[in-house]
């Protein structure tokens, strides 16, 4: 994947956008505002996924949702120009998102036509995808792999796929697809909180508790101090990795021991 040539103090730009929309949550007009601030800058929709997502986030977390300020409408009309159009896609999408509502997710994309659905940006595409995985729908694995051959390296879209598999409990093969996303070079590094926390579940499925264990200790050891939410998602998984060898074990046993 090759992004547009850009000029120099650009990411400066994007960061100082997506600081403005943070400062801005508790108003109203903030989407309409960071929507305008993206326009023109003529961000990619790599950039507008980033901003968008960690907006539609941070609004999440103070009350503000996204979904409470924008209407559906708002993500199936086109709007001025593309940049704007995508921009409220990311965010009113990403929200639902964030509030596990998958049905409504795919309802809302299946609204639009084929044609504007197949001109989708990868990002949106991925969106969608995670609520077809999310509702262990099968049309979701082909679609999850048109967007993986088109998404490169962007972190934020492989996310939005490995939280679909997370949730998808009755997918066939997702936690060998999982590992498969994870083996991508952004998470090379194994610095990534939330992928090792996705690693955890994974091998927790597969029957491979020590390596989950190893992955979720490391987890909450990289996780940033005050994220409460995700410390306690993490924490979780931990005990259900602990209980599912303790079972494992106790079986173990039960077969050595032989019928009495």
């Amino acid at each position: 994947m090759t992004l547009p040539n850009r000029r120099p103090g650009r990411a400066l730009t994007l960061l100082r956008a997506g600081a403005e929309a943070a400062s801005a949550i508790p108003a109203p007009h903030w989407p309409a505002q960071l929507a305008a601030n993206l326009s023109e800058l003529d961000a990619t929709w790599q950039e507008s996924a980033q901003l968008c997502a960690d907006a539609a986030w941070t609004a999440r977390a103070s009350g503000h949702s996204v979904l409470g300020l924008l209407h559906p409408d708002d993500t199936l009309a086109p709007g001025p120009d593309p940049i704007t159009t995508t921009a409220y896609r990311h965010l009113y999408l990403s929200s639902l998102r964030y509030d596990f509502r998958c049905p409504t997710l795919a309802l809302l994309v299946e609204q639009l036509s084929a044609q504007e659905r197949e001109g989708l940006d990868c990002y949106s595409r991925a969106l969608y995808a995670f609520a077809l995985l999310g509702q262990s729908r099968s049309e979701g694995l082909p679609l999850m792999q048109q967007v993986l051959d088109d998404a490169g390296d962007h972190v934020k879209t492989l996310h939005v796929l490995l939280h679909g598999l997370w949730l998808g409990h009755d997918l066939p093969g997702r936690e060998e697809r999982t590992l498969q996303i994870l083996g991508r070079p952004p998470f090379a590094s194994r610095t990534d909180p939330i992928a090792l926390f996705r690693e955890a579940g994974a091998l927790r499925g597969l029957g491979e508790y020590q390596a989950a264990l190893e992955s979720i200790d490391r987890a909450l050891d990289l996780l940033p101090p005050g994220d409460v939410s995700v410390h306690a998602d993490l924490v979780r998984e931990r005990s259900l990795i602990a209980s599912a060898r303790d079972v494992q074990r106790l079986v173990g046993r039960h077969a050595e021991a032989g019928p009495e």
